[in-house]
């Protein structure tokens, strides 16, 4: 018995220290990612606590039309998740010094900002703050001009700014769907009766990195204008590396003035059916894609007007056309400086008229025959070796003059790009 005894004993002990080494365990948060964790508990209890994750009040992301009216203020970044839509009957403002930023996206999945007929955009930037377009990609911010990590000559991150008025077009009919979006959103038709109609004011307003293809070669431009009305302010506008152009107008009596385009991919400035307006001071400044310093289409339907672009600069690159007025173009065409354009070769570096006559009846050169496209106060510095004929066919020499480098007496008023937009911002005015 005496063994047992001992042998009793022993289990005794054995179990009453492992009874105080089980309650000698310290119990704690042992999950290294919890804020309360302890690095000294042998036994997690439960007690983890995690920091809540909260979202960026700053960044507003836009995940559906505008169907009421509606602010967006400077201190808030805005992110165009999907082509959203001012719909009829509703008024967007947008702050001074607003940024807003479109997702990556092509076909279906383009994103853009869309002033649908009967909507307004109430877009009134200032020179110390202009309202920036841009792609999300991009990591400027408010109160910036120059982006800090994005190329200019970097296009089709996204889509661009839509206008669609009620005024007159010359087209098929007498409204229409816009180019660039599906004929399945009636957000995109644009066209009627009303010349005086009024989609609001863009004014300050930078552009950038636009111009997303939604399928066959069909882009967004910069900034369109579809029967936009007179009653509608656009002034002081910026298209920086659009893949397509870098403004459009068709048709419409809507005038604008101070407009610079920079590294357009396809025509700087394209008007199409009988855009009756008048663009005043102008620059262009093309990259190595720029086609077109200008690309004058003639009307589609009965309507005949013209416009009027004056007072305006173009800098060439190796690629750019001068000028290219087709399918029985119209219009007045006045004090525009041309410079650094090459040797015309294959129609590059020239100014044209086409002789095919258009749907609506005569052809461009037959319109400038009988002064329904005119021209007046042409001067270009011409590359050496060339002459004014090599430039400037079908009869337009005789509205032309050569200048030496900086000795133009036409012309953009660069002051007016000064301070507010990326062109001047990177130095790009120099040369003007």
């Amino acid at each position: 018995m005496k063994n047992g005894k001992v042998k009793l004993g022993v289990l005794l002990m054995a179990v009453a220290f492992t009874m105080t080494a089980v309650s000698c365990k310290k119990e704690g948060c042992t999950d290294e990612t919890a804020i309360n964790y302890d690095a000294d508990a042998d036994k997690d209890d439960g007690s983890c606590d995690y920091e809540e994750e909260t979202e960026d009040e700053s960044v507003v992301k836009v995940t559906s039309n505008v169907t009421e009216n509606t602010t967006w203020t400077s201190d808030k970044e805005y992110i165009l998740t999907r082509r959203v839509a001012v719909e009829a009957g509703n008024t967007l403002t947008i702050e001074p010094g607003t940024v807003i930023k479109g997702e990556v996206g092509s076909g279906p999945n383009a994103t853009a900002l869309i002033i649908a007929r009967d909507g307004k955009i109430m877009a009134e930037g200032t020179a110390n703050e202009p309202i920036i377009f841009t792609t999300v990609g991009d990591e400027i911010v408010s109160g910036e001009i120059a982006s800090p990590n994005m190329d200019s000559n970097l296009s089709g991150l996204w889509g661009g700014v839509i206008v669609l008025g009620n005024a007159p077009i010359s087209a098929d009919d007498a409204a229409v769907q816009i180019e660039g979006i599906p004929p399945s959103d009636q957000n995109g038709l644009y066209g009627g009766s009303d010349a005086s109609d009024n989609s609001g004011v863009l004014k300050y307003i930078s552009i950038r990195h636009g111009g997303s293809n939604i399928g066959e070669g069909n882009e967004i431009n910069g900034l369109t204008l579809g029967g936009v009305g007179n009653g509608t302010v656009v002034e002081n506008i910026e298209v920086v590396a659009n893949q397509d152009d870098g403004i459009e107008w068709f048709g419409g009596t809507v005038n604008a003035k101070n407009a610079i385009i920079w590294n357009a991919g396809d025509d700087a400035l394209d008007t199409d059916q009988a855009w009756a307006g008048t663009l005043d001071n102008f620059i262009v400044v093309a990259g190595s894609e720029t086609d077109h310093g200008t690309e004058v289409d003639g009307p589609e339907g009965s309507d005949l007007d013209g416009h009027t672009l004056i007072n305006g600069s173009i800098k060439g690159a190796s690629a750019t056309e001068l000028g290219h007025f087709r399918d029985g173009a119209r219009g007045t065409f006045e004090n525009i400086y041309y410079f650094n354009f090459p040797d015309p070769v294959d129609g590059r570096g020239d100014l044209a008229l086409e002789s095919d006559p258009s749907s609506s009846g005569p052809s461009s050169v037959d319109n400038f025959a009988n002064g329904d496209l005119s021209f007046a106060n042409l001067e270009i510095t011409l590359a050496s070796g060339v002459s004014l004929s090599d430039v400037f066919k079908d009869g337009t020499v005789a509205y032309a003059t050569s200048v030496a480098a900086g000795a133009n007496t036409v012309g953009a008023d660069k002051s007016t790009f000064t301070g507010w937009t990326w062109v001047d911002a990177q130095g790009g005015l120099t040369d003007f």
